[in-house]
Order: C-alpha cells, then structure tokens, then sequence
C-alpha cells in the first residue's frame, strides 16, 4: 500500500484515542476546561454511564460567539502563545485538542455565553463534521452535552468495561476535584439522580464527609507543609485506617490530577514500619511548586508530569506525611536493646523495673540468663529440621492453653501444639454459619433502633446493586436519601456486631475488575461481611470465649483455612518440639 494522507476524520478519531478513553476521560476535560474559566458552579449529568449523555454546565466566563468555531478545532487554543510558554503553564489545559478530539467521536454541541454578550452562541459537531454557529438564550456560562460517545468507533464501545465500573470512575473524578476545588460548587446527577454535591464554601472537610462519611472526614489527618520550592496539604489517614489497595491514594500537582507511582512511593515510604503488609493508606494531598520546575506536557492526556528535581518533590511529601502521623500517634518508648539482650557476662543485665512488669505478665522465661547456660538450652533454627505437613481432614480434639499476644489462640492436640490465629478462625466460624443456614433462609435479627449508613457515591452504587442479595441473607437495607442508607436488621449469625461496620465490608476495599459470576455473588460478599464483623487482633476474650471458639472451629468443614484463603493456624508436632529441644538428635 503505497504511502498516503490520512483523510482528516481518521486523523481526528486516531487522535482522540489518545485523549478520549473512556466516558470519566470526557468529563475531566470538560471539568478542567470550566476551571480554568473561573467557574464557581459546575454541574455533571450523565446517562448510561456516559454512553448516552454526559452534559457539563458552568458559570463561567464563556467563550465569544466569534470563537464558538475555532474553540471545536484541533490545536486552538487561548491558553498559550509560544512554545517557551510550555514550561510555565498555569492551566489545566493548553494543549487544544479537548473538544475536537471528543466531537470526532459523538454528537456534539457547546453552547456559550460570556458575560458582556446578551444572547448565547450554539455550534454543532457530529463525528467531527462542524455545524454552523447558531444564536440562542442562555445564562452566563458554557454547557456541553456529549452524546452517544464512540458512536462512529464501536470498537472501542466493546473495551468501556461495565457501567458500574464507568459510573465509579466518574464518581471518583468529580469527587476528588471537589476536593482539589472546594470553593467551586460540584453537582453530578447520574440518570437524573443527584449523588453528590458540595457547597463550595472552601472548607475541604466538609466535602471530604461527602466523598466518604463524616466519621472518615473526623479521622483524617490534616497535612501542611512548605519550604523555599514546594509546599504539600492535603489529608492523610491514620495507621488504623487503611485498605487493602491504592486507590484511595490521591496526588494534584499546581491543581492538576496526576498518577505518579514515586509520589506513591514517597507517601507509603512516610508510613514505613507502622502498616500491615498488603495495607495501604488514604490519602489526598495537594503538591504545589513553581510552573518552571514541573513538565505537564508527557502525556496526551496530562496525568503525568515530571519533575526537575524529583528528590526534593518526593522528600517533602514523605516528610509532611511522616510528621502528621507523628504528631497524631507519637512514637512510644521502647525498652532499650540492653534490657532483653542475652548478657555478656555471667551477671543479669536486667533491669529490675523491667523484671517487675515481666513478672507481674507472667512471663514464662527465667531471668536469669546467663553466657555458661548451655548451648543445647538455645532454640535452633526450625528450618533446620522437617516440619511434618499439617494433618488433614478435620480438626482433632484441642486442649486450650490459652491467648498470646490478643491475636492467637494456643492449643495442645495429640499430635503437638497449634497456634489459632483468633481473627482468621472466627472468619472461618462465621462463614460456615451462614452457608449452613442458606438453604433454608437466614433468620434477621430486628436492630432496636434502625441505623444510617453514610457512603461516598460510588460506595452507594455498588451497595444498591447488591441489595436484593443482602436482603437474601438476612439484611434489612434501604435507601434513605443521596449515598445513605437505613438498616432496620441484621442476620442472627452477626448478633452483637456492628451493622454499620458489616454493611461497609461489602463496598470498602472494592477492586475494580471484580466481577463475580452471580452465582459467586453472595458467597462473596458473606466473606467480605465476616472479615469485618470477626474478631480482630488486639481483642482480648476471655477463657470461655477462646474456648468456645476452640469448639466452632473443630466443628467446621474447612477449618484449616479463612474464606479466603489465609491459613488459619499453624501445626507444631510434638516431634519438631522435641528436636527442638535436644530431646532428639538435632542434627
């Protein structure tokens, strides 16, 4: 094929690919577009997730009716003159290619007014073939509606991924730039139904009690930060609020939404050594620094920048997130390495203090440790020696020993010693009751007084998709005005817990591209329920509730394992023991 000019509508729809990618791409650049025209309000209407309609309005300053028509072409733009003005840029956008690349691929119209003109101006825009410029009556401000988006490109209607997901991205956008703007009022109304608006008074918290609830909001902590180059805010959680993945880890930079993963990193670098492995905090923080010292312009579709002196960028961020975590939760003192260490001579090195407070734990070591103990008295390396596999089947009778560390359960079988860890046993526990009492319907237990239950707006779509299964396994919930919910009751199996932490378990942590069969459906989220509502590490029962867990636990199908699939003990035999020990030849 020899070598040739695309025709200009190819072009157009090639390009777009790169700015357009799926419905919640048309709408940041809408909102950005209202932002940088000083809007105070703006307001988002989507339809069928953006296949069918995505309509932004703003009161902003508009655009002159005799630049109605080149605003719809690709590369105008106000926003910069010449290329020196690449390395200083202000605004959200200066590309140029928003609105052309979005009108090649939908039916496209913007109407606008600025604010010296009395009467508004319409142009029309389908699949990038331009109408002529219309008069028309309308308030200050732009408003566009983009409908049946990638109309003209059906393949890439097959890769948007399901409206659930869509409409979650979009939630996200717009929720997060109401906190990146809080002097803006947001609206967003999904098939004409409002799920989440702010005031606009500037007072960040109160939109981050809309994005999430007001206990989340009460939980945050604040982040400021400043130096010669950059400064930082924002919030940052707490070491006892986290998730299980990075989603809720949120970077603007000079006001501007960008993934970048050395942000990331420098903010999980902040929490070093105070998280759970596979834990990940939420955050929202605000980078700002001289336009001169960030590039916006590597990606077509501006989420990412690079910085000209990254370390300095990265430093600050951990330090400002480091400090705020230091100032909630102080580091406690530690006994010093000297107090427990074995001593070098043959005198106790132990502090008489500390021996106190040992004693009165009931320790189980001697304080007399001394260098002529003998060496066989010193536990070898366990992997030494071959560990006989866990016996299978079901459990054998346990004998209770007791708790360690108000996270484990210790138990004594006739094959050697077991270690429960409490919190993925009682999952285990609690999982097995529900699929026993399935078949036959799960009884619900009537709460005394109903409970709200506050959730952002994604969460709130997510839980009313799945509110005829909860309502299958003995969950009363309805709907109680925008993203909050009334429950009225709860199953039997989870009397005595807390139902607003078991109705968060089933949208909290949510991966995007988890999408069960429906079959898989309610054993996932009874799963989900029973991580949050068992018992956690930390918690301190008392005899007869380790030794009625003991007991659930032996009576269970599955009892080697959690839902999902985290062990829930581990297996000493007594031969292992003895090696360890000397009672055996250890070597």
């Amino acid at each position: 094929m020899p070598i040739h000019i695309l025709p200009e509508e190819v072009a157009s729809q090639i390009a777009a690919g790169e700015v357009v990618e799926r419905p919640a791409s048309v709408v940041k650049e809408l909102i950005e577009n209202a932002l940088d025209a000083q809007a105070h309000q703006i307001v988002v209407r989507v339809e069928s997730a953006g296949r069918r309609l995505i309509e932004v309005s703003d009161d902003g300053n508009g655009i002159p009716q005799e630049e109605l028509a080149l605003a719809v072409m690709r590369h105008a733009t106000s926003k910069l003159q010449t290329a020196e003005d690449l390395f200083q840029i202000a605004t959200l956008g200066f590309r140029g290619e928003a609105l052309a690349s979005i009108a090649s691929v939908s039916h496209f119209s913007l109407v606008s007014r600025p604010p010296q003109q009395t009467t508004a101006a319409r142009i029309r825009v389908d699949g990038g073939k331009v109408g002529a410029v219309e008069m028309v009556g309308a308030p200050v401000g732009t408003l566009v509606r983009v409908e049946d988006l990638f109309f003209n490109v059906p393949a890439r209607l097959k890769f948007l991924k399901r409206d659930q997901t869509e409409r979650q991205q979009i939630d996200a956008l717009v929720t997060r730039y109401a906190l990146a703007y809080p002097h803006v009022r947001f609206q967003l109304f999904h098939d004409g139904t409002p799920v989440f608006q702010t005031a606009g008074n500037g007072h960040r918290r109160e939109v981050l009690a809309q994005m999430y609830d007001i206990d989340i909001s009460r939980q945050m902590l604040e982040v400021e930060y400043e130096d010669d180059m950059v400064s930082v805010s924002g919030f940052t959680s707490p070491v006892g609020l986290t998730r299980s993945n990075r989603k809720e880890i949120t970077f603007f930079v000079n006001g501007r939404w960008v993934q970048d993963t050395a942000l990331n990193t420098a903010l999980l670098q902040a929490y070093h050594t105070m998280l759970m492995v596979g834990r990940y905090p939420m955050a929202i923080l605000f980078v700002s620094l001289h336009p001169e010292e960030v590039d916006v312009n590597v990606h077509p579709t501006k989420a990412e920048v690079r910085f000209r002196n990254p370390d300095r960028v990265f430093s600050a961020v951990s330090r400002a997130v480091r400090r705020a975590l230091l100032t909630a939760n102080p580091v406690p003192s530690v006994v010093p390495p000297s107090v427990w260490q074995r001593p070098v001579t043959g005198q106790s090195t132990i502090d008489p203090a500390w021996e106190m407070s040992r004693q009165a734990q009931g320790t189980w070591f001697s304080s007399e440790t001394t260098a002529e103990e003998p060496e066989s008295s010193v536990l070898e390396n366990p992997s030494h020696h071959v560990q006989s596999p866990l016996p299978s089947g079901m459990l054998p009778l346990l004998r209770l020993v007791g708790q360690v560390a108000m996270a484990y359960l210790v138990a004594e079988g006739p094959d050697g010693l077991y270690l429960i860890d409490q919190h993925a046993a009682h999952e285990r526990v609690l999982f097995e009751r529900f699929l026993q009492r399935k078949p036959d319907g799960i009884p619900a237990q009537t709460l005394l007084e109903p409970v709200l239950v506050h959730l952002s707006p994604a969460q709130a779509r997510l839980l009313e998709n799945e509110l005829e299964t909860l309502n299958r396994i003995g969950f009363q919930i309805e709907p109680f005005g925008p993203a909050t919910f009334r429950v009225t009751a709860i199953p039997v199996i989870l009397a005595g817990a807390d139902p607003v932490s078991a109705v968060r378990a089933v949208v909290e942590d949510f991966e995007e591209d988890e999408t069960p069969l429906q079959s898989e459906v309610e054993a996932r989220l009874i799963a989900r329920i029973c991580k949050r509502t068992a018992v956690k590490a930390g918690q301190v029962l008392s005899p007869e509730e380790q030794r009625a867990l003991l007991h659930d636990l032996e009576a269970c199908q599955s009892p080697r394992t959690c839902p999902h699939g985290r062990p829930t003990m581990i297996h000493l035999s007594a031969d292992l023991l003895e090696r360890q020990f000397g009672r055996k030849g250890s070597r």
